[in-house]
């Protein structure tokens, strides 16, 4: 048996996908998992302590010591700036060292060696931004699409971690005709062909990939947006015993934890105001979550199982041409950041 150790070399751009695209905005956690002490999480190719300042705001640095690389995550939070564990080196928010109080007035005070993220807060979420700079000082403002930022909607934030690559799960949501197969026994996605022609329709800031002669039957069509955050938006036909609010719109954001997880964001929206936004989230809460889950852990189970080179041993036809079309742009974005100069 050759039981030698085979380094496999990453193309460069599938290198730079699998970490995440630069200067893209990212969801990275639920709200509720930064409370009153630090916490540490790995996202985007980097080890990240995010902690809350006195008035709420949540505060990101990579989670590493200048000084000697002891996780600030263990440290004392100052407001916006945290003191490591190890030896007191305070710092600030924007990466800057304010105080070594073992050698005060060492080199090391003033500089700003650590890498910081701008974070935002919406809609139970706490997002970073993937700046390609180590230091950036400002941030582009975090845009949602219209289901998480206008009044009229209401919206269910659904959190979990799958293993497995995060590309896996963008396309699996970028294939709307698995919905009639793997979820065939779900009350929203019992109806429609098991058979049906493609197109692809261009739409500003992005694409729709949706089933010809057929729309509001089942999982009929999959959004992709690039609003500076990329974001997936789909539609789920409901029958009238799912309350009020019309057909149901999830709206869903991946990001990469490590190679072999992926955070998976999906908020589920109606569009409803007054009596029936109540009556809808109550209807949500007690009956449709669970059957929501039901039909997420359907996706799971058979992404998580397929082998880390599935994609390398495709055999693809029609109904993969909005894949297809999507590989193809992330690359391109991820050739296009290759070819920017180091910073």
């Amino acid at each position: 048996m050759n039981t030698a150790v085979v380094n496999v070399q990453l193309d460069p751009a599938d290198a730079v996908l699998e970490e995440g695209l630069k200067d893209l905005w990212y969801p990275v956690c639920p709200s509720s998992f930064v409370k009153e002490s630090p916490v540490s999480l790995r996202r985007l190719g980097y080890k990240i302590a995010l902690w809350r300042d006195q008035a709420g705001k949540v505060h990101a640095l990579e989670d590493h010591c200048p000084h000697r690389g002891a996780p600030l995550s263990l440290g004392v939070i100052l407001g916006d700036r945290i003191a490591c564990p190890y030896h007191g080196v305070e710092v600030r928010c924007d990466g800057t060292v304010t105080r070594v109080p073992g050698s005060p007035g060492c080199k090391l005070e003033g500089s700003r060696p650590t890498r910081t993220f701008h974070t935002a807060e919406s809609n139970g979420a706490i997002f970073l931004y993937n700046a390609s700079h180590p230091a950036l000082d400002e941030a582009p403002p975090l845009r949602l699409p219209e289901q998480l930022t206008s009044p009229e909607w209401s919206s269910f934030l659904c959190y979990t971690e799958w293993g497995g690559d995060y590309r896996y799960v963008v396309d699996n949501v970028m294939d709307p005709m698995h919905g009639v197969y793997l979820h065939k026994q779900s009350h929203t996605m019992s109806e429609g062909e098991n058979t049906a022609e493609f197109q692809i329709r261009e739409v500003e800031n992005g694409f729709i990939f949706e089933k010809k002669g057929q729309r509001g039957v089942n999982f009929d069509w999959t959004e992709w947006l690039d609003l500076g955050i990329h974001v997936m938006r789909l539609e789920i036909p409901y029958p009238k015993t799912g309350g009020p609010g019309g057909n149901f719109t999830i709206i869903g954001s991946y990001t990469p934890i490590n190679p072999r997880a992926a955070g998976v964001f999906h908020w589920r929206c109606r569009k409803v105001d007054g009596w029936q936004r109540d009556t809808w989230r109550f209807l949500y809460k007690n009956r449709l979550e669970q059957r929501h889950w039901n039909v997420l852990e359907q996706d799971r189970v058979a992404v998580e199982n397929m082998e880390p080179d599935a994609n390398q041993r495709e055999h693809l036809y029609q109904h993969d041409m909005g894949i297809v079309r999507l590989r193809r742009h992330l690359r391109s974005l991820a050739a296009r950041q290759l070819e920017q100069p180091l910073r």
